[in-house]
């Protein structure tokens, strides 16, 4: 795909990306796919596609109990248990406010740790990482922000979100789907939304502006951006209906470069699929 060698401008000593179709099947890549790098925040829809797992197993409940009194895993999921971005101190009620919070996603590894009788991340790579083949990724600290993986294995973990075979097709659409509607809240480094809608796990970009996809990407997209340069998106209403999903992975911290690059190259690369039919 040409758009992919977009990545060359960008002003980042090392990029690489691809793009996988809604089949699951790859589409094109460019860079060094097969580099790891810091995932950041990125590490948060492996985690949460970890707890699915655990869910789907009957480990854990949506639910049921985790975290501050009143919240429950489903809570921890959207960032809508009140927890406080990296402090493990509760700022609201359960359910009121989307507070998006690190110290969460600590929380729920550790509730699924216990009910599994199995560290988090021992959990995340039997659940997720080795049935998807993905060998190059690790957990190596927190859930919300430690991983490290390439673009061949997040490629990987693409196409399982578009064509799941870990977890019921039922159980992703949930989780890509708003949880919590209407509630307000702080996307990190793009301020305040109203609404600030996330699904389990995974942010939704509705009509939120600016974002960090493009201004072409369908209300339906889902994904995760990284503080670390990275991103995931899929978009189930691209190439005219057929479904998309785009990684891009940098070594150099998220800031006002990529406010500025990631949108025109997540509009070419819809704009290329879309040609394509």
């Amino acid at each position: 795909m040409q758009s992919l060698r977009m990545i060359e401008n960008w002003p980042v000593p090392t990029a690489a990306a691809a793009v996988v179709r809604g089949d699951g099947t790859l589409a094109g890549a460019h860079g060094p796919v097969d580099q790891r790098f810091p995932l950041a925040s990125v590490t948060k829809p492996l985690a949460a596609y970890a707890a699915l797992v655990a869910y789907e197993e009957g480990a854990v409940e949506l639910d049921e109990p985790a975290g501050p009194e009143g919240a429950t895993v489903r809570h921890l999921l959207a960032h809508t248990s009140g927890l406080a971005f990296d402090e493990h101190r509760s700022m609201a009620e359960p359910g009121t406010r989307r507070l998006y919070s690190n110290a969460g996603f600590e929380v729920l590894g550790d509730h699924i740790a216990k009910a599994t009788e199995m560290p988090f991340d021992e959990y995340l790579r039997q659940a997720v990482l080795e049935p998807l083949g993905m060998t190059a990724t690790e957990l190596a600290g927190s859930p919300a922000r430690d991983g490290v993986s390439t673009v061949a294995d997040l490629a990987r973990f693409a196409s399982e979100l578009q064509a799941p075979r870990l977890l019921h097709p039922a159980t992703v659409a949930e989780a890509t789907a708003v949880v919590h509607p209407g509630l307000s809240g702080i996307l990190p480094g793009y301020g305040h939304k109203r609404p600030n809608n996330w699904g389990l796990g995974f942010e939704i970009r509705d009509a939120k502006s600016p974002h960090w996809t493009g201004s072409s990407s369908s209300p339906r997209t889902f994904g995760h951006f990284g503080q670390s340069g990275t991103f995931l998106w899929v978009d189930p209403g691209a190439a005219r209906g057929a479904g998309a999903a785009c990684v891009a992975l940098t070594d150099r911290a998220f800031g006002p470069w990529a406010v500025e690059a990631w949108p025109p190259f997540t509009d070419a690369v819809l704009a290329e699929l879309s040609a394509a039919g």
